[in-house]
Formats: C-alpha cells, structure tokens, sequence
C-alpha cells in the first residue's frame, strides 16, 4: 500500500496518475498548503523542504520525497514507463519537467493567476517563458510521440498535469497543434482520467 501525502496541484497529480497507470493500491492523505500542514514537524521529517508530494511505501517500510524521485522510485517498483535502454532520454525530458517546466510555469501561476495586478514584470516575463515552453515542448512533439521518444513515459507523466492547467495561461494550448495533440492523447487514458481526480472533487480534464 502507498500512501499519498499531497495536495491537488500538478505535482500531486503526477504520483496519483502514476498510481493509477501502475495499478497499486494507494490511499490520499490530503496536505492543506493553505493552512500550512505541510510545515507540521510530522510532515517536515519526511519532507525536508515542506513541499508536496509525498508517499510512504509500507511494503518497503520508507517514505519518499520529490515528485522526480517519486515517479522514478514507482517506475523502479514496477518496471515500468522508465524503459532501461531509453533510460538517458527519459531522465533528460523527465529533468527538463523539474528544473524548467514546472518551476517556470508554477511563477507565471503565481504572478498571473494568484498574484495578478502586482508586477506587470512579472506577469509580462513569465508570460513569454511560458509560451516559450510551449513551443519549444511542440518543437519536440513534432518528431517524437512522446517526449522521450515512441513510448509513453514517466516524462510524460511528469509533464502533463502541467499543460492541464493550460486554461490558467491564456496562451492558447490549440495554437500548439503537437503539444495538443500529445495532451488530448494522453487525457484520454483511463488511469490519467482517475488521477486527475484523485482529490474526489468531481474535476475534469480541461480540453483545449
């Protein structure tokens, strides 16, 4: 069993989808950011930083951090969406998902959709880098299926949720005729529909 410490954001997302694409049992134990249970000392002992996600593996009897490592350690568990011999292309896509995707766009969601009015610098900046990612992302999708290549891969799974929040940016996610492609293809599998929703609140995969 895999308990899952997380909260309904992109990165919580990743590990319920992964949950669902894997087929483990896991239970949701919901992390209030905005109540600041994720600075609890119980929660901080198994997340030094204070971020979401996190799960507790009990047939291995350890706790696990960082929705990368996360996705990894499950991908290792099961064998599989981490193929061995696509390894290097799949820790790039899956790298590029933590350091730029997610960290840059998670800025423009603070400036535009929480914070906006308060630094039109901000909102401007982001703005571009967002949209960047966007077409550097269908760049890629224009010659692979897949970010990592032919298969579907925990890169995939990192990146997703993150365009799931396309309606947020005002960009335009159909402008990008790849990238929505590879979005509604994998909003259409099941496991993907059950993890979206891992937060019981009855939301939908937004289309295009």
């Amino acid at each position: 069993m895999i308990d899952l410490f997380a909260a309904d954001t992109p990165n919580g997302k990743k590990i319920s989808i992964m949950l669902e694409e894997i087929n483990l049992p896991y239970k949701v134990i919901p992390v209030n950011l905005s109540e600041g249970e994720q600075f609890k000392e119980d929660f901080v002992k198994m997340s030094p930083f204070s971020k979401i996600p996190v799960i507790k593996d009990s047939d291995k009897n350890k706790s696990i951090f960082g929705s990368g490592a996360i996705l990894i350690y499950l991908a290792e568990k099961t064998q599989k969406f981490y193929n061995k011999e696509n390894k290097i292309n799949i820790d790039q896509w899956l790298m590029a998902q933590m350091g730029l995707v997610g960290p840059l766009i998670g800025a423009y969601h603070s400036f535009y959709r929480f914070n906006k009015g308060k630094s039109k610098y901000g909102e401007e900046r982001y703005f571009k880098i967002t949209k960047d990612l966007y077409q550097r992302l269908n760049d890629r999708l224009s010659v692979s299926k897949y970010l990592a290549g032919e298969e579907y891969t925990i890169a995939d799974i990192a990146t997703w949720p993150w365009i799931a929040r396309h309606q947020w940016h005002d960009i335009g996610l159909k402008n990008f005729k790849q990238l929505t492609k590879w979005y509604l293809n994998i909003a259409g599998r099941e496991a993907v529909k059950k993890g979206y929703e891992f937060m019981k609140q009855g939301d939908k995969i937004p289309l295009p």
